[in-house]
């Protein structure tokens, strides 16, 4: 009974920044009256989201990187799964990046049949900040599709350019240019000399296709959901799983999502930290998913989709780096995450919009001053494998821990993905001797 009281949970809810705005009970500590109460209305709604099989049912305070084996803070670390051999930073988040910020707005909203431009919802924004008053301060960056069925707005300016100049924004593919408008103007309130004695800028927004659990027609994600999840930007642990732009992702044929990791070198190596955070929607197929080299996803055969639908998906992958690393060399660190994706199982099918930017916290870069050159720090390629390295295994658990964080959910027209379970995950990591 108790855990049926914990599982339960109301059809609508909208979060900011990891804060919930209304009651989600699978996460919240309240008296058990209360939860009986909400209990009842949860089962005559349709709960929308499910406690993993072997995840506690309310989430545990989150102070140190790895600690969670369950909720949106879950690492796979914390399940005693240890990707790679290089230590992760403080939070194994991407956010471990110095000046980094992560903020997200989560919309969870009825149930039953769509009803396109009403519901369900299933989607979010989630936006990276790579440090504040970016737009003054550009930072050396760079964007490679992997592949290129998918859209991420603004880097061909970044590709050109070779910097960064605005926030990063993920969302789902309708909601594109509603969360542009959005970054815009957040912009503009930031610096209101934009387009009038300023530059004007192209914010990168980048997509994947929620449309299984979501009302994509509905585009729900605003221009003002973009500027609060811009102001709930905060540095320290970041909500993973079905959070944010992830809200409705499917991967592997379990619930996908928003994912992050960090790995830190040592101070022969330069010391630096790699971040990185991915939205994992590759739907794909179950028997891909590899975890620290183990098939999982060939071991677990049921749970599968609800009503599925054949696709082919998609994942956007943000690296964050302080080694200090040029538009070149950040081309190469994108490079190295298609690797970390190619060791969780990704193969970037032909209607994948699999779609990487990096960028480099080191220095800034000056446009528009008043001196014709300046001068910049780029790291020795002789000394960069351990940078590699660090990008390959952050994006690889990175993906494993948005699995790990999400639940089970069911969206519309009854359309539901399962959880991966962590008991069977263990078990079948045991059998493979890890």
């Amino acid at each position: 009974m108790l855990a049926f009281l914990y599982s339960a949970q109301p059809p609508c809810e909208t979060f900011v920044g990891g804060v919930a705005l209304t009651v989600e009970l699978s996460r919240m500590r309240k008296p058990v009256p209360f939860l009986f109460l909400c209990a009842i209305v949860g089962a005559i709604a349709c709960s929308a989201r499910v406690t993993p099989t072997a995840a506690a049912s309310v989430s545990p305070a989150v102070t140190t990187a790895a600690a969670s084996a369950s909720g949106p803070y879950a690492k796979a670390s914390g399940l005693g799964i240890h990707i790679g051999s290089l230590q992760h930073g403080r939070y194994d988040a991407i956010t471990d990046v110095p000046g980094v910020l992560v903020g997200q707005v989560t919309h969870i909203e009825g149930s039953g049949k769509l009803v396109p431009g009403v519901g369900p919802i299933r989607t979010g924004i989630t936006a990276i900040i790579p440090r504040t008053d970016i737009w003054h301060h550009h930072l050396w960056a760079a964007a490679w599709p992997l592949n290129g069925n998918g859209e991420m707005t603004g880097s061909l300016w970044v590709n050109e350019a070779g910097w960064l100049e605005t926030p990063i924004a993920l969302t789902d593919t309708l909601s594109v240019g509603r969360v542009d408008d959005g970054v815009i103007s957040w912009l503009i309130k930031q610096s209101p000399q934009i387009g009038i004695k300023e530059d004007v800028p192209l914010p990168v927004v980048a997509e994947v296709n929620d449309d299984f659990l979501n009302d994509q027609p509905g585009r729900h994600n605003t221009p003002a959901d973009a500027g609060k999840a811009l102001d709930a930007a905060r540095s320290g642990p970041v909500e993973q799983g079905d959070v944010g732009a992830g809200t409705g992702a499917v991967a592997y044929a379990f619930h996908g999502g928003i994912g992050t990791a960090s790995r830190t070198l040592s101070a022969a190596d330069g010391g630096y930290t790699i971040g990185a955070l991915v939205n994992v929607n590759t739907f794909g197929r179950r028997e891909d998913l590899t975890i620290d080299g183990v098939p999982v996803g060939a071991e677990i055969k049921d749970l599968q989709p609800y009503e599925p639908h054949a696709s082919d998906g998609s994942i956007i992958m943000v690296l964050a780096t302080n080694a200090p690393l040029n538009h070149q060399q950040l081309v190469d660190l994108c490079e190295r995450a298609a690797l970390g994706y190619a060791r969780a199982g990704g193969s970037s099918r032909e209607g994948s919009g699999d779609l990487i930017i990096a960028f480099s916290t080191a220095q800034t870069v000056p446009y528009g001053a008043d001196a014709m050159t300046f001068q910049t720090t780029v790291m020795d390629r002789s000394f960069i494998n351990p940078v590699y390295w660090a990008a390959i295994e952050a994006t690889e658990e990175a993906i494993v821990n948005a699995l790990l964080a999400s639940h089970t959910m069911t969206g519309r027209d009854g359309n539901t993905v399962y959880a991966l379970p962590h008991d069977r995950l263990l078990q079948i990591m045991h059998k493979y001797g890890r």
